[in-house]
């Protein structure tokens, strides 16, 4: 038997991501769409499967999967309807799903990621919408051991849409860079919170390899518990390299379901795999068909706003930022929002851009917060850069009240005052300390006027160390450079 080395084999992956909407009731029925709320608070006969129940569809909920379908560069289809997904699992309290099957309401589109330096483009087969199922919470009896579960039916009912992609990446990588774009939209759109932590964005992967020329799909896998993008970096990394190894020592691969195990770092098989008809989809009697006229389609086109791209392409043209800070300021609508109220209050785009990758990101990370919940707002940054510009406290002392102002909401001019931390920039009140500079360092002072211009550097500090950094360095600098000039 000829054994292929790894690099010629080709990793093939389409993902199936799910996407909780952000609508105030659930998909089939009143219900709060509160799903983290205190378990079973917020149910009824329709979303607990109780007999009699009958479903009515939430219009909200179509108008955000037309919305995401548009954003993707889908087609809408005229015509759409629900069907019923049979599968029997605890936490399907009906022993179906009313999904859609074979008229989705957006189908055919496309994203464009940057890869390898490229620009690559990721087919959209299809947004659909369907109903979430309820969660399950595994648990073990401290007293017997013994395992059991808990069902909680919150989750159950809530809108739900599924985008299908096309079989279209060929790496952990892209298929991360890929996850992070479609999130970045559907954040944009308001649709969804985007946030695969609390589980209001998940992912499934199905991967297949073959060898490199190939035109046909081998075994498929589908890789389920994926909760970060780091672990579905790692989950379909791990993935593709057991398959080709299989491949290559003649084991069979066979269709079926395993889940990521995070902390073993491996694939462990579930179930076999279902196909389309082992779902016994039919349409979903108890729900009309919709017709979706292009006039409506017109009027959801006109609620989009400014998406990523776009809005990364302007920062790069309206405000002069590079490429690399044009990309981080957008990634999420919230930053790309603050940067711009920021600006808008302060007219130095660069330098705004600056600090808010820098420092403002910087405790950000540290203190594991989104930027919606810093207490530092837009006009707050404005406030402290125009006293940095205005000289009224240095820029190494202001890093100083940023971190106070970040840890406490205070104002800049509050903390500045409360810690004496106001700069001097009078000539006046420094004309003795540079004196005194001079007069006691007379090597650097022959040093400058031998032509080592560097000298002056040194001066400067000494000037600084006296005023305890409260001198403004600038005219600190103009100082010594007119006395020193001058004797010369």
């Amino acid at each position: 038997m000829k054994v292929l080395a790894p690099e010629m084999y080709e990793v093939v992956i389409g993902l199936e991501v799910h996407a909780e909407l952000l609508t105030q009731s659930k998909m089939f029925c009143g219900c709060a769409n509160q799903p983290n709320a205190t378990p079973n608070s917020n149910v009824c006969p329709v979303c607990l499967g109780l007999p009699g129940a009958l479903p009515v569809i939430n219009q909200r909920a179509v108008e955000l999967t037309a919305l995401t379908g548009l954003a993707l560069n889908c087609s809408i289809s005229e015509f759409t309807r629900f069907d019923r997904k049979n599968y029997f699992y605890p936490d399907l309290m009906k022993g179906y799903q009313i999904s859609q099957y074979q008229h989705p309401i957006a189908h055919d589109g496309w994203i464009e990621i940057e890869y390898d330096g490229r620009i690559q483009r990721i087919g959209i087969r299809r947004v659909h919408l369907e109903e979430d199922t309820a969660k399950l919470f595994h648990r073990v009896d401290p007293t017997t051991g013994r395992p059991y579960s808990l069902v909680d039916v919150n989750r159950g009912g809530v809108p739900l849409i599924e985008i299908v992609s096309e079989p279209d990446i060929h790496s952990a990588e892209q298929a991360r860079l890929y996850l992070q774009a479609l999130r970045t939209i559907v954040q944009y759109l308001g649709v969804s919170t985007g946030n695969m932590e609390e589980g209001s964005f998940r992912c499934d992967a199905n991967v297949s390899v073959r060898p490199v020329g190939s035109t046909e799909l081998g075994t498929k896998v589908e890789v389920k518990n994926m909760n970060s993008f780091r672990a579905v970096f790692r989950a379909l990394e791990y993935e593709a390299e057991r398959q080709i190894k299989a491949i290559a020592n003649g084991e069979p691969l066979t269709q079926e379901t395993r889940g990521w195990d995070e902390s073993r770092g491996i694939t462990v098989g579930q179930r076999s795999k279902e196909s389309a008809h082992d779902y016994r989809y039919f349409p979903e009697p108890d729900l009309p068909p919709l017709s979706l006229a292009p006039s409506w389609v017109a009027s959801i086109r006109q609620q989009m706003p400014e998406l990523p791209a776009a809005r990364r392409q302007r920062f790069e043209t309206q405000y002069g930022l590079s490429p690399y800070d044009a990309e981080v300021l957008t990634t999420t609508r919230a930053t790309a929002d603050y940067y711009e109220a920021t600006v808008k209050l302060f007219d130095r785009p660069k330098q705004v851009a600056n600090w808010l990758t820098g420092e403002l990101f910087r405790l950000l990370n540290a203190s594991n917060l989104e930027i919606g919940q810093s207490k530092v707002s837009p006009a707050g940054v404005a406030d402290l850069l125009q006293l940095i510009e205005k000289g009224v406290i240095s820029g190494r002392a202001a890093k100083d009240v940023f971190e106070e102002m970040f840890r406490t909401g205070e104002s800049a001019n509050r903390i500045i005052e409360a810690k004496g931390l106001t700069q001097i920039s009078d000539a006046a009140a420094l004309d003795r300390l540079v004196d005194e500079a001079i007069a006691a360092n007379p090597k650097s002072v022959a040093d400058y006027k031998s032509g080592k211009a560097q000298a002056i550097g040194f001066l400067v500090g000494q000037v600084m160390k006296a005023s305890r950094g409260k001198a403004n360095p600038g005219v600190v600098n103009d100082l010594l450079r007119a006395k020193l000039d001058q004797t010369g």
